[in-house]
């Protein structure tokens, strides 16, 4: 039987945009929206998997009607087809999320892999593919910068910190969280976006799925714009004069003495 891979992506703001907050709770949402980068690696594994091994790449997105985009973003670049679960709210709590993928990916098949990037760049929560794995009750690698599979086995290596990687090995199914680093991203070419545009996306909302938001999941309470870091002050003078004047500056200006 062919192998089932989904593949969690994440609509969010270009990281080199310039985000206006305009509310206590939204943004200005004109700026330009991609894939979440880590969710990239997620599929550029698939897709390759599939390429040995056989198989199909199901994409799976939560989002506002743009992330419509995103989807068909990832269809471009190796992705068979899509699952798109639409919602108005600016924020969604982790719980709901993995409440809802799991539902989806439950109602369409048998997942033999799912992969997710380690986190978003947006709201960097990472709490989904947690969520995911303990709902499917599967085992998990996150922050995984090396993979390989052979004989229903599949090894990692995760970064840990300082350099140093855990290998872990998992049978299938299982839940794998892309890091940067786990392989090199394909770039969409004019014909296989044009090929995206035809491939099929079922489409749900959110609000008909009978989920469960409850009242113990995390809330949004105000976004607030990042404080600038402002501007450097050159000191000048002889050794002595300099150090005066830097210990007054962390004094009366930094407050950090």
């Amino acid at each position: 039987m062919d192998m089932q891979i989904y593949v969690c992506v994440k609509h969010v703001p270009d990281t080199a945009v310039n985000i206006k907050v305009t509310g206590k709770d939204s943004f200005d949402e004109s700026v330009d929206f991609v894939i979440n980068p880590y969710d990239e690696y997620a599929i550029e594994q698939a897709v390759q998997i599939r390429e040995k091994e056989g198989g199909e790449v199901i994409i799976v997105t939560v989002g506002k009607e743009a992330a419509l985009k995103t989807v068909r973003s990832a269809l471009a670049v190796g992705g068979d087809r899509g699952i798109f679960v639409k919602t108005d709210a600016h924020f969604l709590d982790s719980t709901l999320v993995s409440q809802a993928i799991k539902k989806v990916i439950e109602d369409d098949g048998t997942p033999d892999m799912i992969f997710t990037g380690k986190q978003s760049v947006d709201a960097e929560g990472m709490q989904v593919h947690y969520r995911l794995a303990a709902g499917f009750d599967m085992p998990i690698a996150s922050d995984v910068a090396a993979f390989s599979m052979s004989d229903g086995k599949v090894t990692v290596e995760r970064e840990v910190g300082g350099g140093t990687r855990e290998v872990i090995e998992m049978s299938l199914p299982c839940v794998v969280a892309a890091t940067k680093g786990l392989n090199e991203p394909r770039y969409a070419n004019i014909p296989s976006i044009m090929k995206a545009k035809k491939k099929k996306v079922a489409q749900f909302d959110i609000a008909d799925m009978g989920l469960d938001s409850g009242s113990d999941g995390a809330e949004l309470n105000e976004l607030r714009p990042f404080p600038d870091k402002g501007k450097a002050k050159m000191i000048e003078g002889t050794p002595a004069e300099m150090a005066e004047e830097l210990v007054k500056l962390l004094k009366d200006e930094a407050k950090a003495l």
